[in-house]
């Protein structure tokens, strides 16, 4: 170490490098959440998954990449949006009705940016392990009172292994509660990997017929079965989440099938049923695409209570709305 005459030691300042924070896709971050786990939470959700469910309540999360919504009911017939698009994506018919070329899109937001009646919204944003946290350690005095944490949701959080892995550890590391809400459907070595950083998993089964998954979802539910198996063999707490779905998977052969399954396993906390709703249908309009949702009418409050009583028959804790 080089010295100053007749002075102290010269000490030279080092200049450390950070490790740049990963990055992932988000659509939305909900505070505040009551139905995402135990307590107060603070629920992520990531774009893109693994399966095509005809029922999805939140189609914007699909597609891994950001998209751009239209609300026509919102549009006021302001124009601006036809000003600044560089791509002339945004056009009027000679009868004035306002046209969107989603091929002609470059999604470079300025539309949106211009939108102050909020009619254009990008779904999906580039985020890092940081920005996430910012948020999460503001929440933190709620999970404190509460019991509450952080939740992973989508889409499927699993299709970003490496971004999911990196905030789930970080939040772990700095002592909030962790739970991720997963369909199963990736391999089981993505899952293993975020099991040290995970206190509760919320796991989708959809159908308990590999056909019949694989009909309305898109894929076979084979793997999703032999990931939960594994997943209830290693001893962190599950909590099954199981849409409702009105001619689909409401038979009470179907219910009992899939209640034997869940009854042989172990660590299943609960087994929570969520009934069909038609909610999202506008968000298909919204996206550009056909609407997938069924058109059926959602299970009545008798309807959930008798399917609860068949599952309960076999060990289970069940909880419906």
């Amino acid at each position: 170490m080089a010295s100053k005459p007749g002075g102290k030691p010269e000490t030279r300042a080092v200049a450390l490098q950070k490790s740049p924070s990963p990055e992932g896709w988000i659509f939305d971050i909900k505070r505040f959440a009551v139905h995402d786990g135990p307590g107060i939470r603070t629920t992520i959700f990531l774009k893109g998954c693994s399966l095509q469910c005809q029922w999805c309540h939140n189609p914007e999360s699909i597609n891994s990449q950001p998209e751009l919504m239209l609300h026509t009911r919102r549009c006021i017939s302001c124009d601006t949006c036809l000003t600044v698009c560089p791509t002339g994506a945004h056009q009027k018919t000679e009868r004035g009705e306002r046209t969107f070329d989603r091929g002609r899109c470059d999604l470079c937001g300025r539309c949106v940016a211009s939108c102050y009646a909020e009619a254009l919204v990008m779904v999906g944003r580039r985020v890092s392990v940081d920005d996430v946290m910012a948020v999460v350690r503001e929440d933190a005095p709620f999970y404190e009172r509460s019991g509450g944490g952080v939740t992973l949701s989508g889409g499927e959080p699993l299709v970003q292994g490496d971004f999911t892995v990196a905030l789930l550890s970080q939040c772990q590391a700095e002592g909030f509660h962790t739970a991720i809400d997963t369909c199963g459907n990736v391999k089981w070595r993505v899952i293993n990997r975020v099991l040290p950083y995970v206190d509760l998993v919320l796991y989708d089964v959809k159908h308990i017929s590999p056909h019949q998954h694989k009909r309305y979802t898109g894929a076979s539910n084979r793997l999703i079965l032999n990931n939960l198996r594994r997943l209830c063999n290693c001893g962190v707490h599950v909590e099954i989440r199981m849409p409702i779905i009105p001619t689909i998977n409401d038979s009470q052969k179907t219910i009992e099938s899939t209640a034997r399954y869940l009854g042989s396993l172990n660590n299943i906390t609960a087994v929570r049923l969520l009934p069909y709703h038609r909610l999202a249908g506008s968000k298909y309009q919204s996206l550009g695409r056909e609407n997938t949702m069924p058109d059926i009418a959602p299970p009545s409050t008798r309807q959930m209570r008798e399917i609860a009583q068949w599952m309960s028959q076999y060990n289970l804790k069940i909880i419906i709305p």
